[in-house]
C-alpha cells in the first residue's frame, strides 16, 4: 500500500505545537534546566531509535537500544518481558506510575513513495521526518529522561515509576493485558505517548473486528442456476452493512460510530465455477455506551443477516520471542471525566512549564488506552508531541522542540498527582 500524508505539509508552519517554555515553579525551573541540559542527549536517543527498524512487532533491536540508555541513565531495573517488551523501573513507592509508548512501527509501503530514506531520516525546519517519529518514537526519550530526572530531583519519592516500551502496531492493549495478567506489574496511572499535539487526550472510540461468512453451493459457471452463490448473499449484506452507517450513535465528546467492511475474499472451486464461500471482515469503531455485544447484535438484524454467520475475531500470532497471548479483537471504547486527578495532573505539569494549562481532548485512532482504561478501569492519558494525522504516512514526523518540553512536562506529572491528593500513603 502506497502511503500518503492527510494533510499536505505547509513549509511555512509552524513547527512546534507549543510557544516557548515559561517555567512557573521553582521545581518546574529545575526540571527545565536539566531539560536543556540533556537536550543534545535526548535528540540523539530519538535520531538513534528511529534508525533501528522496528516493523511487524520486531522491537528486539530498538529494545536493546532503549534498554542501554535506561541502565546508563541508571534506572533501578531493567528488563525484557516474556512477549519481548522492555521495561524499565525506577523506585519502589506505593504509587506505580507508567510511561507507555508502543516502539514497533508499520511498515514502508512502496518504498519509492519515499523523498528520503525513512529510518535515517531528515531534519527540516526543527521536524525530524522519519519513519516512527510521530507514531510513536518521538515520546520515548521524553518519557525515559523525565523518570531519570524525578529520580535526580527526588520528585518520585513515594512513587514506583515505569517505563514500558512496548508493541502495539497490531493489536491495540495486547501488550499491557500481558504485563498485567503474566507480569504481574499494574500501575495506578499510565501516560501514553502516542501523538496528542502537546495537549492532553483523555478517550477515544473502540472498535471490534469481526468476520461475516456466507455459505452457497458449487457448481460449473456455465450453469449458475444449479448453485448457490455464496458472493451474491455476501453482497446483499455488504450494501446493508455500509448503509448501516446512518443509524449508528454519536457522542459529544467520542463523536460517531461506524462501520466499515475492510476486506472481502471467496472460495471457488475455479474461475468457472458458483463460489461456495465469501468472507468479510468489519471494523466496526465503537463510541460511548457501545459494546461489542450491541454492535453485534445491530448486525445480526439487518435483513440479510439470516444468511451470514458473523464470527469475533481473535489475535493470537506469537511474539518475536514465540510468546502467544490470545486475545479477543475487541477495543473498548473509553474516556476519563475532565476534572479526573490525572487528567488535571496532566494540565496542571503542561502550566507549569508553559504559563497556561494544557488543552484536552481525544484521538481520533485507538492506543494502549482500550486496555488501561477501557478493560481494566485503570486511569490514564495520552501527552506527545506531533499529530496523529502523520501517522503511517511518507511524511511521519516530530517538532524536535516539542520533544524536548515533553520531557519536562512527564516529569512534573507525579507532583501534580501528590498536590491533589491522588497519591498512596
Amino acid at each position: 500500500m502506497v502511503e500518503t500524508a492527510t494533510k499536505p505539509i505547509d513549509p511555512a508552519s509552524v513547527t512546534s505545537h507549543t510557544e516557548e517554555p515559561k517555567p512557573t515553579t521553582e521545581l518546574a525551573k529545575k526540571v527545565w534546566k536539566l531539560v536543556q541540559r540533556d537536550e543534545e542527549k535526548i535528540l540523539k536517543f530519538l535520531k538513534d531509535i528511529c534508525r533501528i527498524p522496528s516493523m511487524d512487532s520486531q522491537i528486539g533491536d530498538v529494545g536493546e537500544r532503549i534498554a542501554e540508555e535506561m541502565r546508563t541513565l541508571g534506572f533501578d531495573e531493567v528488563r525484557f518481558d516474556k512477549m519481548g517488551n522492555i521495561l524499565g523501573r525506577i523506585g519502589d513507592g506505593p504509587t506505580k506510575i507508567l510511561y507507555d509508548s508502543h516502539i514497533d512501527t508499520v511498515g514502508l509501503g512502496d518504498p519509492k513513495s519515499w523523498d528520503w530514506d525513512p529510518f535515517e531520516g531528515k531534519e527540516e525546519r526543527g521536524i525530524l521526518f522519519a519513519r516512527g517519529a510521530c507514531d510513536e518514537k518521538g515520546s520515548t526519550p521524553g518519557m525515559i529522561y523525565a523518570l531519570a530526572h524525578m529520580k535526580e530531583l527526588g520528585i518520585l519519592e513515594g512513587f514506583t515509576g515505569y517505563y514500558f516500551g512496548n508493541m502495539e502496531e497490531w493489536c491495540d492493549g495486547i501488550a499491557p493485558h500481558a504485563l498485567v495478567e503474566v507480569e504481574g506489574v499494574v500501575p495506578d496511572y499510565v501516560i501514553i505517548g502516542e501523538p496528542t499535539k502537546m495537549q492532553v487526550y483523555r478517550g477515544h472510540r473502540g472498535r471490534v473486528e469481526l468476520t461475516c461468512v456466507t455459505k452457497g453451493r458449487s457448481c460449473h459457471a456455465a450453469h449458475p442456476h444449479l448453485g448457490d452463490n455464496a458472493v451474491t448473499k455476501m453482497a446483499k449484506f455488504v450494501g446493508e452493512v455500509e448503509g448501516w452507517n446512518e443509524h449508528i450513535k454519536s457522542d459529544d465528546f467520542l463523536g460517531k460510530g461506524t462501520v466499515v467492511v475492510s476486506g472481502i475474499e471467496c472460495h471457488s472451486p475455479s474461475i468457472n465455477a458458483v463460489p461456495d464461500e465469501c468472507k468479510i471482515t468489519i471494523d466496526r469503531r465503537l463510541t460511548a455506551g457501545e459494546t461489542k455485544e450491541s454492535a453485534i447484535e445491530e448486525l445480526g438484524k439487518l435483513p440479510s443477516a439470516d444468511q451470514v454467520e458473523i464470527q469475533e475475531m481473535w489475535y493470537d500470532e506469537p511474539s518475536y520471542t514465540g510468546f502467544v497471548f490470545k486475545v479477543d479483537k475487541h477495543f473498548p471504547a473509553w474516556a476519563l471525566d475532565e476534572k479526573h486527578a490525572l487528567v488535571q495532573a496532566n494540565v496542571k505539569a503542561h502550566e507549569w512549564i508553559f504559563g497556561k494549562p494544557a488543552n484536552t481532548g481525544a484521538w481520533g485512532f485507538s492506543t494502549n488506552g482500550i486496555y488501561w482504561s477501557g478493560k481494566n478501569d485503570i486511569p490514564c492519558v495520552g501527552y506527545a508531541p506531533s499529530d496523529e494525522i502523520y501517522a503511517h504516512t511518507t511524511e511521519d514526523q516530530v517538532p524536535l522542540a516539542d520533544v524536548v518540553r515533553a520531557t519536562a512536562v512527564y516529569a512534573l506529572i507525579p507532583q501534580a498527582l501528590k498536590e491533589s491528593g491522588a497519591t498512596k500513603s
